[in-house]
């Protein structure tokens, strides 16, 4: 089993180490989408002089036809609209092609300058900024917060016999987040990965608490009357997703991003790590007074972690599940899995 754990732990590091490989080879790839959009530019402005050119020369051939102007005036026109265009075509390309140079030649000193054009290419805006944008942000980063309801189940064992509270058992996760759009041209594929720490909250039925006794580790009803028994697992694990959904595309000159915000999204992968605690809350009265228990120990639980989880849904917040390959508590114990089910919400 430790063995098993130690490999999938390996090839979920794995996975971040090529990630981060991807993300070092990305700026040539940037350079030439850059140079390719800057290109798709120069093409669009000729294709607009030309068009315009031959709006121009069909309206002296109706001149021409309606007897309003001679041949010779017409020829005349036509030409001067021809000298016109391509000087238009010239001027603009020219401009187009240092404002490339512009942002090449300052994009590592933090200091950025962009020009606005109008469709004749006369400047219209010039303005400056202080902050170097990156032109494709493939890597974004997340706040992750994930709640919800708790508990855990033995082969067998359905919900209608837990051992646990189905509303008084609760999760929380708190995290953060990386996702790396995985194609240079498409954005319906991200590798989300991060780290966690995960709090899993079991609350015991029957008056019970847990109780440790050589190596067993099992439940048995408690001396006083429990107005509170909460078992809790700390765990600090490396999720890793693969991302799934829509998004919308957003160029300019400047930046090329991909937004999937409000668009659905699936994200299926797993979770590795390590329980780094557990502890155990008794509150209870005696003779009228209030007691409260915090119980600290070694009850037995895995030291490794690890599990499948998921979630679907719209925009920031969407529907989050997990469960726990790995028993909560070593052998000779019952194999007690941990599941929880919850909202998860990734803050920008």
């Amino acid at each position: 089993m430790k063995t098993i754990l130690i490999y999938l732990t390996l090839f979920l590091f794995s996975l971040i180490a090529a990630t981060s490989y991807s993300q070092e080879s990305d700026t040539t790839s940037q350079e030439n989408n850059k140079r390719k959009f800057f290109e798709k530019q120069k093409q669009e402005i000729i294709t607009e002089e030309k068009e315009k050119l031959r709006r121009k020369v069909e309206m002296y051939n109706a001149q021409l036809e309606n007897k309003v102007i001679t041949l010779e005036e017409a020829e005349k026109l036509k030409k001067d609209a021809a000298r016109l265009h391509a000087k238009n075509i010239e001027n603009r390309l020219v401009i187009l092609e240092n404002e490339f140079e512009l942002q090449e030649r300052n994009e590592g000193s933090g200091n950025m300058v962009s020009i606005e054009f109008g469709s004749d290419g006369k400047v219209l805006q010039l303005n400056s900024t202080e902050r170097n944008r990156k032109y494709d942000n493939r890597t974004t980063s997340d706040l992750v917060i994930a709640v919800g309801f708790n508990n855990a189940l033995s082969e067998g064992q359905s919900l209608n016999d837990s051992d646990f509270k189905i509303g008084g058992s609760r999760f929380f996760e708190l995290g953060w987040a990386w996702k790396t759009r995985v194609f240079d041209n498409s954005n319906w594929l991200r590798l989300k990965y991060g780290f966690s720490f995960q709090f899993n909250g079991l609350k015991p039925t029957d008056n019970r608490y847990f109780v440790e006794n050589e190596g067993i580790t099992e439940l048995q009803e408690f001396d006083y009357d429990l107005d509170k028994s909460k078992f809790r697992m700390d765990n600090l694990v490396v999720p890793v997703h693969f991302e799934f959904g829509p998004s919308t595309k957003t160029e300019t000159t400047k930046t090329i991003r991909y937004n999937a915000d409000g668009k659905l999204k699936l994200g299926l992968g797993g979770y590795a790590g390590l329980n780094i605690g557990e502890r155990q809350k008794l509150k209870y009265s005696v003779d009228g007074d209030k007691k409260k228990d915090k119980l600290k120990g070694n009850y037995n639980t895995n030291d490794f972690v690890y599990g499948l989880s998921g979630y679907l849904g719209w925009g920031g917040a969407t529907l989050y599940a997990k469960y726990d390959l790995n028993p909560i508590f070593k052998d000779p114990n019952i194999e007690l899995h941990n599941f929880s089910v919850g909202l998860r919400f990734d803050v920008d």
